[in-house]
């Protein structure tokens, strides 16, 4: 596919390496995210290899603000081919801790509300064979302790990317749940535990885009996440609560 591409978040990490991985000559991309800044840094690498790109800081909690720039961008470089929905924002959460609560909503607002402003903002603008992806992650598949915000928007963004597929099938969009283990980024360096198969970025954004262009409707990477992935999914619950009670969480926004 070789038409406009849109992702979001992608000021670094993920976001940043499908936007080089997808950035062609000629190819019109823009690019979204929180801070100014990391977005130019991403915009200058992805007009080095020719792309046609632009660059607008937005908070994708503000549908609105969205909805406007699906509008510019697509009045000038006509229909979207391909939407990518990686924005996201990662803490440890305590239900012991109150002071967590407004993490809590940040997350759940931000990583799980924030894709259905992403989507419904740009669907209007899509082309007919067109692809829709969101960065959910394995940590949606079962709850992990000191995790629950963090698990519980992915779980939901797993959910709603199946819900979103099934409606725009007779439509001919595509969609793909993309769901990274460890990817080695700014938002795991923060993580102080191990995390087995960290994966390169630039490997990673490659992998999903094969994935994204075939509309392949679900990815895991590392593959080797997919297979733990699926055993955790069938494990007992006496025998996931023994191995996984106490585990160190993420960490706190709040101290």
């Amino acid at each position: 596919m070789t038409g406009p591409v849109v992702i979001t978040g992608a000021g670094s990490g993920i976001g940043r390496a499908l936007a080089l991985v997808y950035a062609e000559p000629g190819r019109p991309i823009l690019l979204l995210g929180r801070r100014q800044k990391p977005l130019d840094v991403t915009a200058e690498q992805a007009r080095s290899r020719g792309a046609v790109v632009s660059a607008i800081s937005v908070d994708v909690c503000n549908a609105q603000a969205l909805d406007g720039i699906a509008r510019d961008f697509s009045a000038t470089f006509g229909n979207i081919s391909i939407v990518i929905a990686n924005a996201g924002i990662s803490h440890g959460t305590l239900a012991l801790e109150r002071a967590d609560r407004p993490v809590f909503a940040e997350i759940i607002t931000t990583n799980l509300l924030g894709m259905d402003n992403t989507c419904t903002a740009f669907l209007p603008y899509l082309t007919l064979d067109s692809r829709i992806a969101g960065i959910a992650s394995v940590a949606g598949f079962r709850g992990l302790p000191g995790a629950a915000a963090y698990s519980a928007s992915k779980a939901g963004v797993i959910a709603y990317l199946e819900s979103l597929r099934l409606e725009l099938k007779n439509r001919g969009t595509k969609v793909s749940c993309i769901s990274p283990g460890y990817i080695a980024t700014p938002m795991t360096a923060e993580n102080h535990y191990p995390m087995p198969w960290l994966m390169d970025p630039d490997k990673a954004a490659q992998k999903i885009r094969r994935a994204i262009d075939r509309g392949q409707a679900w990815l895991v990477v590392p593959w080797q996440m997919a297979l733990v992935g699926m055993i955790l999914r069938h494990l007992p619950d006496f025998i996931y609560d023994r191995i996984f009670t106490g585990v160190a969480g993420k960490a706190r926004k709040v101290k």
